[in-house]
């Protein structure tokens, strides 16, 4: 995978996308004598969003009876995030954010039988000092009739995640000796794993507090063309950089010694 592509692929990826799906859910408890209207629940997957990053909730496939003009859609946003945009852009619903980024919700305003095709999209913010690996409870979504009444509900969950580590050395393209170097920066504290083009590992490092990291292979590397790619991992979470294509035993330099940090 070159670089351009590579890069596509880590945008996705930072974006979070999570999907959502509707079901069916038994039946509710009467409410003054009289049974409520069928209400559904919403299944949920989970979302991954590294700290300081935006990420895309999207739900979808709403089984059930017609809600028509008026319904709403709303989510809250979980502990520790904030809700900070609705980009849906399909005619026939108003998107909203609350103020406070507590809340974002859409409202159908032409539609007919609306939430039964299509996605929602909501934007979730993770601040910046969130810590990788956590959990962010109590992201709720809540769908509405035009009357206000519950007609489905559920939640997802919010993992925090690992910004992509940097593999800036060696350098792409450069004739490199058997057992090259590399370094990079990542978060602080994540281990960093380097990888070849194989999936065989080549050096490992704990990017210091500075987030700097650097690593020697312990053997050489095959002769030839390769790709060397850098992982790092911290309390379950994992996040890969744009892989390098690299030549190795087209030069006579040594590999030196790695420096202390």
């Amino acid at each position: 995978m070159n670089r351009s592509s590579k890069a596509a692929a880590a945008a996705l990826t930072a974006a979070g996308i999570l999907a959502g799906g509707w079901a069916a859910a038994g039946p509710a408890s009467a409410v003054d004598g009289a049974a409520p209207p069928p209400r559904e629940r919403v299944l949920w997957g989970s979302v991954t969003i590294p700290p300081g990053r935006d990420g895309i909730v999207e739900a979808s496939g709403l089984s059930g009876p017609a809600l028509g003009f008026g319904s709403s859609l709303t989510l809250t946003a979980p502990s520790g995030a904030r809700a900070t945009g609705v980009p849906l852009t399909t005619a026939g619903y108003r998107g909203e954010v609350a103020p406070d980024g507590r809340t974002a919700s859409y409202t159908a305003t032409s539609v007919e039988s609306p939430w039964q095709t299509g996605t929602f999209p909501f934007v979730l913010a993770v601040p910046a000092d969130a810590v990788p690996g956590a959990r962010l409870d109590g992201c709720v979504l809540r769908l509405a009739d035009a009357e206000g009444a519950e007609r489905a509900s559920g939640g997802c969950q919010v993992t925090v995640g690992l910004p992509s580590p940097v593999l800036s050395r060696p350098e792409s393209g450069v004739p490199l000796g058997y057992r090259p170097t590399a370094s990079g920066t990542a978060y602080p504290g994540a281990q960093v794993t380097v990888s070849d083009q194989d999936g065989n590992e080549v050096c490992v490092d704990t990017a210091g507090a500075d987030g700097a990291w650097r690593c020697a292979p312990g053997r050489d590397l095959p002769a030839g063309a390769n790709r060397l790619q850098a992982t790092a991992t911290m309390n379950g979470v994992s996040a890969s950089s744009e892989q390098i294509q690299i030549s190795v035993g087209s030069s006579s330099a040594e590999a030196s010694p790695v420096p202390a940090r």
